[in-house]
């Protein structure tokens, strides 16, 4: 016979009148058990009876998650709320990690409301028992279906930065890292983006040697003891993503060595062969940009004189020579070189930060021909930005507020800081012996408040960057990182060149190509509670 509604509420007084002796009303559970065969009401009621006494019947513990189990399963999602909102009360003892195992699971839903109960009743069994509830997560991201691992990862990435100190103990924090380095060992692209941020968040992590830590986990991803394969677009990708996530662990304590050692011995050399699985990517202006962003940070490096020579010979690449004058003096517009500024920024900053290492290295270790070569290349490089940094501050004169955000004008304005920074280290190369004192922020990078403060007063003659002259320090405000236009400046001598300016927005892993870091197979076991 069918629990009623009637038989519901007769067993839940009983058991609530029996107060300490309610341990002896065994039946009276079981028909609250039972009440989860019943009708809609039946359930709902059964939802929240069921827990109320759990704790009071041990040896039906298993009778008791289980007939809640089947209300988190069943057609009504009203039921299914009711019932998962309600599970972080069998969350006792033993049972914190079958209880953690089995929201997990539920994070597979695609009703929103659901989600979010889940959601909150994972944070709610959280405050109860860290540990136990990370053993139940890291269980289903190791060995659960693809889709309950992705959203467990994504809960773990956005939610525990979110919990207090006293939930997030040291000890926790340990255990967080312990089994996340376990799941890096075989990872997607996205899941080592998202991990990387859970880690990162690690209060414990947030000294010297755990940031040290990180660089080494994100050392193993990379696989920087293998040579690149630069026809091979997912270990390019798999590259770029490591060297992104230890790009802000990287400090004057925590050397980016080996990351600028391999782009200096493996990706330089093949920087036009790089392939990419990114529509739309310029790769080549990527990778130059992690390089330039790392360099500050390197270390004492083991072939430093060798890396440096490929970096110069790199830079050679981008800095044409003059074209030769015809007859009567005019040169050819169809000759004229290509100033591909953004890339020059690049090579230029990256070679001025490890120069510092080996000053003399323009002097000793560059024979006369070749640095006579690269001198010429500088000065001619310094006339055509010149004209740039006129013609661009003539057309932002006077711009201010609104006028600076229309499209056009966040191009020039990158433009500008662009052309400024390379005036500024070129000048520092002209000087006799070299110097590499002077610092910039890189053109796509947040302007620092000591520099903001700093606004040009004086506009320099077209042979500032060739003579040694001072250059005060233009600053101008930064356009949104979204801004990919390209400026077209006025015709004339040097303008086609400012067509090559691309700035490229910085993203993550891009989906939609299959698994980058390695190919998992398919978890569809069903599930398991």
């Amino acid at each position: 016979m069918a629990v009623t509604i009637e038989d519901l509420y007769r067993s839940y007084g009983v058991l609530a009148d029996a107060k300490d002796n309610v341990s002896k009303h065994k039946d009276a559970y079981q028909v609250i058990l039972d009440g989860v065969k019943g009708g809609p009401k039946e359930k709902r009621l059964a939802a929240q009876f069921i827990p109320k006494f759990f704790s009071s019947f041990p040896e039906l513990a298993d009778a008791a998650i289980n007939a809640q189990l089947d209300l988190c399963e069943d057609d009504d999602v009203s039921i299914r709320r009711q019932a998962i909102k309600e599970l972080p009360r069998f969350a006792t003892g033993d049972n914190i990690l079958k209880v953690a195992d089995i929201l997990t699971q539920l994070l597979q839903t695609d009703d929103t409301a659901e989600f979010n109960q889940v959601n909150v009743s994972l944070i709610s069994i959280f405050k109860i028992d860290a540990k136990g509830t990370l053993g139940g997560l890291f269980s289903q991201v190791l060995q659960g279906e693809d889709i309950v691992r992705e959203r467990a990862i994504k809960f773990l990435s956005n939610k525990l930065k979110t919990l207090s100190e006293d939930v997030m103990t040291k000890e926790v924090e340990e255990y967080v890292f312990t089994e996340t380095k376990k799941v890096l060992e075989d990872v997607t692209g996205e899941e080592f983006v998202l991990l990387m941020r859970l880690v990162s968040g690690l209060r414990v992590l947030q000294t010297v040697s755990g940031r040290q830590q990180l660089v080494e986990l994100v050392v193993e991803q990379a696989f920087l003891e293998q040579a690149l394969n630069p026809a091979d677009p997912d270990t390019v990708d798999r590259l770029l993503q490591c060297t992104r996530q230890a790009l802000p662990l990287f400090s004057k304590n925590v050397h980016s060595t080996r990351f600028v050692t391999y782009f200096c011995e493996h990706v330089l050399p093949n920087l036009s062969s790089l392939t990419t699985p990114v529509a739309e990517l310029d790769i080549q202006l990527e990778v130059l940009k992690l390089m330039a962003e790392m360099s500050p940070f390197c270390g004492d490096m083991e072939k430093l004189e060798t890396n440096l020579n490929m970096l110069f010979t790199k830079l050679l690449e981008y800095m044409p020579l003059p074209p030769e004058e015809v007859e009567n003096g005019e040169q050819s517009a169809n000759e004229e070189p290509k100033l591909q500024f953004s890339y020059v920024e690049c090579l230029l900053f990256s070679f001025h930060q490890l120069g510092k290492k080996l000053p003399d290295f323009l002097i000793d270790k560059v024979d006369a021909e070749r640095l006579k070569d690269f001198k010429i290349r500088l000065q001619y490089f310094a006339r055509g930005l010149q004209v740039y940094i006129r013609q661009l501050r003539v057309a932002l004169q006077g711009k201010t507020g609104e006028a600076l955000k229309t499209d056009e004008n966040k191009i020039k304005v990158v433009a500008l800081k662009i052309t400024n920074n390379i005036n500024v280290l070129i000048k520092d190369l002209f000087h006799n012996p070299p110097s590499f004192k002077s610092t910039i922020t890189l053109s796509w990078k947040p302007v620092q408040k000591a520099e903001a403060a700093a606004v040009a007063l004086k506009r320099p003659s077209s042979d500032d960057a060739a003579s040694g002259t001072t250059l005060k320090k233009q600053v101008v405000p930064q356009p949104r990182r979204d801004a990919r236009q390209i400026y077209n400046p006025p015709s004339g001598k040097y303008s086609a060149s400012l067509g090559n300016l691309n700035y490229e927005q910085r993203g993550g892993f891009r989906g939609g190509r299959g698994r980058g870091f390695g190919t998992r197979g398919n978890r569809s076991r069903g599930r398991i509670y």
